[in-house]
């Protein structure tokens, strides 16, 4: 009778044109170390250059810090009673590398930091929670930075250490890693913007050493997790791409190539080394004609040896994927070559967006849900990856409870998702919302809320307080469908 049911159940499903997840879907949220720990001199931590970055007066709004956050380090506990009150299936959260190893190397392990993640998986297991970890969101330890950062190939071999350690001492409970977090926003707005930590400004250069130093990082853990931990422990890895959707402003030509720039040059520059072998073909052109023409006797964008090459290439188990928000493009043929090389200059494409498109309380943030179904088919169709787990997604705002944006929003994206997986056969297993909490958002420090919880700040106890979408969402997780 039971197994009728069921049938009926899904008749009446089709035919009211419900659609549902996946029954073995991953619903959960996200969060990241230096944004949510505080904690950021206790126990044995090292110092990270997010540290030092927000120390710097002019740095952040507000002068604010991520000294204490949301103060998880001593919350967790009552982080992952809200995870499981929501009725979420996993969390998303990274591991502090100088808290681990306080100077990023393997000479001194603290304990302390160990036992803080330790603990916190132990609770999320014990919550039936799923932990996707990533080993690094960012906040590099202050010795290796002074030793190059992101710019010393070495830097792979310190970072393949620091995985080593993390794989086995956590590994065991962990069946989903990350490499890197947003490598390209690290570089981007790291070495060429200048307006992330390390606040460097060295435009058209650093970016695509950056870029290249991360690859080499990434390809080396993965290496050392299939080499020496998968058959024992299970797990999967993959570098987090972040990646949004373009639209031509015109019909022609030109602009739907600087479409395909902007994928390549935003998206491609990981994807394509990962799972086609080598940089886009419109990087390697443009940079190189560009970098003759400044007067270089080689391109500014570092090449590949085929060992290199060899090693970075199928380093993903699944795509880690991170999507806000869309742009709309046009070709822009006449920049010049000038005496200050740029990222910019090089992708030769002026952006823009739809007026229609609603805008959130960050000024790069806007609405576009369509845009995520049609970024999961051009990943599918380019790069053939076996599974997807969205594992950033969110709208920012001023912090208000009743927060209907985020829930528009999040409606909207769900939706595209949900339609992408049962209409277009995508494999995607996951999603964990950006973010769990309302959290330290770096340059912009406390003024733009991500969080489906609210944290007051003001309040020494850091008190949680459930918005509106945290409400909404549990309703999505434990319906498995999206209300019209």
């Amino acid at each position: 009778m039971l197994k009728y049911g069921v049938i009926l159940a899904c008749i009446l499903s089709i035919s009211l044109g419900a659609k549902t997840f996946p029954e073995n879907f991953l619903f959960g949220a996200a969060g990241a170390s230096y944004q949510i720990e505080g904690g950021w001199d206790e126990d044995g931590k090292g110092l990270s250059m997010w540290d030092v970055y927000a120390h710097t007066p002019g740095n952040i709004k507000n002068g604010d810090t991520g000294d204490i956050a949301c103060d998880s380090y001593h919350k967790y506990k009552e982080d992952v009673a809200l995870l499981k009150q929501l009725g979420l299936n996993v969390y998303r959260f990274s591991i502090s590398w100088p808290r681990i190893l306080p100077n990023g190397t393997p000479t001194q392990i603290n304990q302390a930091g160990l036992n803080y993640y330790k603990n916190l998986i132990k609770e999320l297991k014990a919550a039936d929670i799923e932990p996707l970890v990533t080993l690094y969101h960012w906040d590099l330890p202050l010795h290796l930075l002074e030793l190059g950062g992101w710019l010393n190939p070495r830097l792979a071999d310190y970072f393949g250490d620091y995985a080593r350690i993390v794989f086995e001492n956590f590994g065991d409970d962990v069946k989903y890693w990350i490499t890197l977090n947003e490598p390209g926003t690290t570089c981007t707005q790291g070495y060429e913007a200048g307006i992330h930590a390390p606040g460097l400004n060295l435009t058209g250069e650093a970016v695509y050493q950056c870029s290249y130093v991360s690859l080499l990082a990434h390809a080396k853990a993965y290496h050392i997790y299939d080499t020496e931990f998968r058959a024992k422990q299970g797990g999967k890895v993959t570098l987090n791409l972040a990646c949004g959707w373009y639209y031509p402003q015109t019909e022609s030509e030109e602009d739907a190539e600087a479409v395909r720039r902007s994928l390549d040059f935003n998206c491609g520059i990981y994807a394509d080394p990962i799972f086609k072998g080598n940089w886009p073909q419109s990087m390697i052109d443009r940079i190189r004609e560009r970098s003759k023409l400044e007067g270089y006797s080689f391109s500014r964008l570092p090449d590949f040896t085929e060992q290199e090459k060899s090693q970075i290439n199928g380093t993903a188990d699944y795509v880690s994927l991170n999507m806000y928000t869309s742009r709309v493009v046009w070709h822009i043929s006449d920049y010049p070559i000038g005496p200050i090389p740029s990222l910019d200059l090089d992708l030769s494409v002026g952006s823009g967006v739809d007026p229609s498109w609603p805008a959130s309380a960050s000024s790069w943030l806007f609405s576009d849900p369509p845009g995520v179904r049609y970024l999961l088919n051009y990943l599918r169709d380019t790069y053939n990856p076996s599974e997807f787990v969205i594992t950033e997604n969110g709208w920012s705002d001023v912090g208000d409870l009743d927060d209907q944006g985020r829930i528009a929003y999040w409606k909207g994206y769900l939706s595209n998702i949900l339609d992408a997986i049962v209409d277009d056969g995508i494999n995607v297993i996951g999603y964990t919302a950006w973010s769990l909490l309302d959290n330290f958002e770096w340059a912009e420090g406390y003024t733009q809320r991500f969080g489906m919880i609210q944290v007051d700040f003001n309040d020494p106890n850091r008190t949680r307080t459930l918005k509106s979408s945290a409400k909404w969402y549990s309703g999505v997780v434990s319906t498995g469908q999206i209300d019209p």
